[in-house]
């Protein structure tokens, strides 16, 4: 402050100069004159000069706000004719993204103001997100023009370091981004040495191709989309173009054993390279997500972010979410350098921080599982523990390879087929796809009756193949459409509630939903839905919020809407991570769980900064005799010789001793093929693995029994046992058969 007070001495001066003048003299005598009564005394009028801290306060305010062009404003007519308004904004912005800036304050000191000329001195802190807080305090010169005060600019202004040409250099200390694992430890992604896999197809001896694709199938884990079967006749297809036909990335280690062997057959390129590597060319690529390289016009964002240049930054998924963790606490050196290149001073220095990895809660093995059974299909899989809102799989397909987003991997050419792709792959339709339900939403809608009052465990109805009950309107059931087929299906005839739902009576639940409708309880199925938490997001822990779609819950206007929405149509609309949450509710005794991806945050060697807790976000509106009663219900869709999930899971529930309750849906998507639905939890109560919910969606997969329900017995038998059956479509796990086996003439919604 010293030095500041000093700078203010040549104005104190003048101000003294200016006070002693001959006016202080003693005046000598003179003659004295009668004053004219009718005149009015002469006066001096001093217009004072604006407060002169208001106007350098704007100044700093406006900086704060960097609002550029009103501090250009302020500038003096000579300081704005020796700087234009865009390097003027060029030079604050150089300065914000050099310093990697989060902002700027300032503190005036003191202002001191003649007549036409004022002077303020004021501390600035510019907040680095590199180097922390930079301190330093500075001098404004200010003029009086026009009857408002302008600012006589010049670099000082912004540090009193940057006189003479002088201007600010980063040096940049990065960590290397962290890894991100699965529950047991074993690296989903990482900075790896990798390998792309590539064929110029043109070169393939038609002899050879089969050993070929054979080696290239086994040394990429049995991929099924890399099956000989499959993989042919692409490489037939690439040949014909003379085209390059991008296979996928191996680790160096994964590579290995199978190097010399591929490197031994003409047409086969083999290409390293160094970057972030998804291990299995993407282990849930949907959760996990990707990073790319920052774009030109992310360029300045990135800087002030303290980003380098050439780092990754995360797009999608965990990567995304976790990108504080991952990408770790960046540091720096920040020098001034003088108009020769050299330099003057260093401002500030901070080393980086470790990063943090992630382990998430998903199990390998079973994620692969999922993403192998939905191979063929575009579809969801969530596998969530039941009593404590684990994911632990979650498999969206398509799927893609992370490993595309990366242009150092010669197979980044991919990328474009990947973006244009009809189906999405990009899309996690395990959160962000919205499909009606289906007869799964028949649980709701038993609910609502239940506790309406209005129904009981014993009420009955009489389901037929029709429903009437609707004016000029008939309704089919779904024992009708069979009977179409195979011409000895019959209704399910009379039923109690429990047993609709086992039958998953189609008329019952569409008279409940009109019954309710028109006695009062006009929006019951539609609140109970929205308490079991659908219509809305589920707040997923590892996510961004734009990640995860609401879904749409309507209440009906009319009597045709209440009869739709009782079977989850209509304007129904919910996400596969909105039903698993609802399904391991009814599991559990009641509790909404708070989906969690995260196991645990931490750097290496260092107490964990986060650990997973079971989150509780609510309860269902269900007694216990009610919540029962469904519990029932749902175990009869499985066990009971009559339940629709029978056929495909009665005898492995039994032999296998795991009890499963379930319910299948069937939803309409005229005019294509319905949506196939299973969702259903185990209640096995073993000591050695908790008991899960498992939903599957199939998009125009036809009925929920024939093929939603066949892979959620694959995905129960995958986390009890270890491995699955073949499904009836395949020939080998992963490899469709080349006509479908159809399911048992049975199988229902």
């Amino acid at each position: 402050m010293k030095r500041m007070y000093l700078l203010f001495l040549p104005v104190i001066a003048l101000l003294i100069l200016g006070a002693c003048s001959p006016a202080e003299r003693t005046p000598s005598p003179s003659p004295t004159v009668a004053s004219t009564p009718t005149l009015a005394a002469p006066g001096v009028h001093v217009t004072p000069a604006p407060d002169v801290t208001a106007a350098v306060q704007a100044y700093l305010d406006a900086w704060k706000a960097e609002d550029y062009p009103a501090m250009y404003a302020m500038l003096t007519q000579l300081s704005r004719d020796a700087i234009t308004e865009e390097e003027f904004t060029a030079r604050y912005q150089q300065v914000a993204v050099e310093a990697a800036l989060s902002g700027v304050d300032a503190e005036i000191l003191q202002a001191l103001t003649t007549p036409r000329h004022a002077q303020a001195a004021y501390r600035v802190t510019l907040h680095s997100v590199l180097v922390g807080d930079i301190q330093a305090e500075t001098m404004m010169n200010l003029s009086l023009e026009e009857g408002g005060w302008r600012v006589q600019w010049d670099d000082t202004l912004i540090l009193p370091q940057l006189a003479n040409g002088n201007y600010l250099v980063m040096q940049r200390y990065v960590p290397g981004r962290s890894n991100i694992y699965d529950r047991d430890g074993h690296a989903l992604v990482a900075q790896a040495d990798a390998v792309s896999v590539g064929l110029n197809a043109a070169e393939i001896g038609k002899k050879k191709q089969e050993d070929l694709l054979t080696l290239l199938w086994q040394a990429f884990g049995r991929r099924p989309d890399l099956h000989p079967s499959i993989l042919g006749p692409r490489v037939d297809l690439y040949r014909s173009y003379g085209w390059y036909l991008p296979i996928g990335e191996l680790s160096t280690d994964a590579i290995a054993p199978y190097r010399r062997s591929l490197e031994s057959y003409s047409g086969v390129v083999l290409q390293p390279y160094r970057a972030r590597y998804y291990f299995s060319s993407g282990i849930a690529p949907h959760v996990l997500g990707y990073v790319s390289a920052i774009q030109s016009d992310e360029k300045d964002d990135y800087l002030r972010r303290g980003y380098a240049l050439d780092e990754r930054v995360g797009r999608a998924g965990i990567e995304r979410w976790g990108e504080p963790y991952l990408s770790g606490q960046r540091g720096g050196a920040l020098y001034v350098f003088d108009a020769n290149g050299k330099v003057v001073t260093k401002l500030a220095e901070r080393e980086a921080g470790v990063p943090q990895a992630i382990t998430t809660t998903l199990d390998k093995d079973l994620q692969l599982a999922a993403q192998t059974a939905l191979v063929g299909y575009n579809g969801a899989i969530v596998v969530m523990e039941r009593d404590t809102g684990r994911i632990l799989a979650m498999a969206s397909s398509p799927g893609f390879d992370p490993n595309a987003f990366e242009y150092l991997n010669p197979n980044s050419g991919g990328l474009l087929e990947l973006l244009g792709n009809r189906d999405a792959p990009l899309l996690n339709r395990a959160t962000q796809g919205q499909y009606p339900l289906g007869s799964v939403f028949k649980i709701v809608t038993m609910a609502a009756a239940l506790e309406s009052g209005v129904y009981t465990p014993e009420s009955t109805y009489q389901c037929g193949y029709f429903f009437d009950e609707l004016p000029g309107v008939r309704l089919n059931d779904w024992t009708y459409e069979h009977y179409l087929d195979d011409g000895k299906t019959s209704p399910s005839g009379l039923l109690t509630l429990p047993e609709g739902l086992m039958r998953s009576c189609n008329p019952f639940f569409w008279h409940i939903g009109l019954d309710l409708f028109t006695h009062g309880y006009e929006t019951a199925v539609a609140d109970m839905a929205r308490a079991f938490g659908l219509g809305s997001r589920t707040g997923i822990y590892g996510l961004m919020e734009d990640e995860e779609e609401p879904g749409q819950i309507l209440n009906p206007r009319e009597p045709i809407d209440a009869v739709n929405n009782a079977i989850g149509q209509g304007g129904t609309l919910v996400t596969p991570l909105q039903v698993v949450r609802f399904i391991a509710a009814i599991g559990n005794g009641g509790t909404l769980y708070r989906p969690q991806l995260i196991e645990q945050i931490g750097a290496v060697g260092e107490e964990p900064s986060y650990t997973f807790e079971p989150k509780p976000a609510g309860v269902l509106p269900l007694s216990p005799e009610n919540l029962e009663t469904i519990q029932n219900a749902m175990v009869s869709v499985v066990s009971n010789r009559r339940g629709t999930a029978y056929f495909v899971l009665g005898s492995y529930s039994k032999n296998y001793r795991i009890p499963i309750a379930g319910k299948t849906g069937t939803a309409q998507d005229t005019p294509r093929d319905p949506h196939a639905w299973f969702a259903g939890y185990t209640f096995a109560e073993r000591e050695d693995l908790p008991d899960i919910a498992v939903v599957v969606l199939v998009e125009n997969g036809g009925e929920g029994s024939e093929v939603a329900a066949p892979i959620f017995k694959g995905m129960v038998q995958s986390y009890f046992q270890g491995t699955r059956s073949v499904f009836p479509w395949e020939s080998s796990i992963g490899v469709w058969r080349p006509t479908p086996t159809p399911e048992p003439e049975d199988a229902n919604p």
